[in-house]
């Protein structure tokens, strides 16, 4: 198929992989309707179209922890990202290292931290869970500080997986998941070829290095409920702090109080997100949560976020409800299915010029200048009510 916006990866990544990563991939919690409301509320805040006033000189470059951006965007962390294509995990971060942007690994991706930090000239950015085993969370920790990554961030919004009904439909949980997956590859040669024989490794790779051996994917939602802790909190989180001597960054700040109580934490970023509609459904979608907190902490903590971003267009308007970077998952996802590296830049292309042609006609030359005066009055009005 032709691809000529960013949403067309959709499309081509369902026609590639079989049906129980797609719609892991693709699918939300419960109704999904936290997952439908990230998009749709996003696209409605409307932006200030401006004329005549010689954009000649446009920037979408910027500089978030130290480091220098080609735009104000990241790859997120997607567990299980070398499922998508051949060790997809070192082809998005390829990807996103060519582009100027940092690429964030998963706790659970499945190629490990040794594979994908050498095949990149920029710091990778690491994401931790919190898992009822601390020696592997010291361990993983050890093993991003000396393979020089720069960024931890640390997820917080997944003390128990979110119920994911299309995960037991599509065959990546529930009875007889093993052969419904095995049936469902055999019909999609290209990536059975591809990830299927040639991409393995099929394990978690990080935690397989820990554990000496491999760790298989034949139940991985089961694993996830059965290793995640929900009895974190915050106090938990002080020997981290002072491990880690770089950026840490707080994913899956909903609410104006969390915002706060991560500044007094000291963490030097937020990400708001609801995971992607992945974990409480009819929660705030990060469009309506952003100007609450960006009123009460900007400023003060880098605040980034993520979960309905799939356009440049959308980073736009993220930033000009108070956000200073974005993150894409499933957009970069969709693409990395389709087209491997390949597809990734070219997204990454795509969401540039789209950032270029709405800064431009919103009359801002730099990622500085993308405010709520970006934005129409009556948005702006009804992101502070959504």
């Amino acid at each position: 198929m032709i691809i000529s916006s960013t949403k067309d990866y959709r499309k081509a990544a369902q026609r590639r992989l079989p049906p129980f990563l797609f719609h892991y991939i693709d699918g939300g919690a419960y109704d999904e309707a936290t997952l439908r409301n990230n998009v749709d509320d996003l696209s409605k805040i409307a932006l200030r179209q401006r004329i005549l006033k010689n954009m000649s000189d446009l920037t979408t470059s910027t500089e978030l922890f130290g480091e220098k951006l080609s735009m104000p965007l990241a790859l997120a962390p997607v567990g299980l990202t070398g499922m998508y294509a051949k060790r997809g995990e070192v082809q998005a971060a390829k990807a996103a290292d060519k582009k100027g942007i940092p690429f964030t690994l998963s706790t659970v991706s499945v190629c490990p931290i040794e594979e994908v930090t050498p095949a990149i000239n920029r710091p990778m950015w690491f994401q931790l869970y919190v898992l009822r085993d601390r020696g592997f969370m010291k361990n993983v920790l050890e093993r991003a500080k000396a393979a020089g990554c720069s960024t931890l961030v640390f997820t917080v919004d997944m003390p128990v997986p979110g119920a994911r009904y299309r995960d037991a439909h599509s065959g990546m949980s529930g009875p007889n998941a093993a052969m419904r997956r095995y049936l469902q590859s055999t019909l999609y040669p290209h990536w059975a070829w591809n990830v299927g024989i040639h991409g393995k490794p099929h394990d978690l790779g990080n935690i397989s290095r820990y554990l000496g051996k491999p760790t298989g994917l034949e139940d991985y939602i089961g694993w996830l409920g059965a290793n995640f802790d929900p009895s974190i909190s915050w106090k938990d989180l002080q020997w981290i702090r002072d491990f880690w001597e770089g950026p840490m960054v707080i994913k899956g700040i909903l609410d104006p109080e969390d915002a706060r109580d991560a500044v007094a934490f000291g963490a030097d970023g937020i990400v708001v997100s609801n995971h992607g509609g992945r974990q409480l459904d009819g929660v705030l979608s990060s469009a309506a949560a952003m100007p609450a907190i960006a009123d009460a902490v900007k400023g003060k903590i880098k605040i980034l976020a993520d979960s309905g971003v799939r356009s440049g267009l959308d980073i736009v308007r993220m930033l000009a409800l108070g956000a200073d970077a974005c993150l894409i998952g499933r957009a970069f996802a969709y693409a990395l299915a389709a087209q491997g590296q390949a597809g990734v830049e070219n997204l990454l292309d795509l969401m540039m010029k789209e950032m270029r042609v709405a800064m431009t006609l919103t009359g801002v030359k730099s990622v500085a200048e993308i405010s709520g005066e970006c934005l129409v009055r009556a948005e702006k009005e009804l992101a502070q009510v959504f």
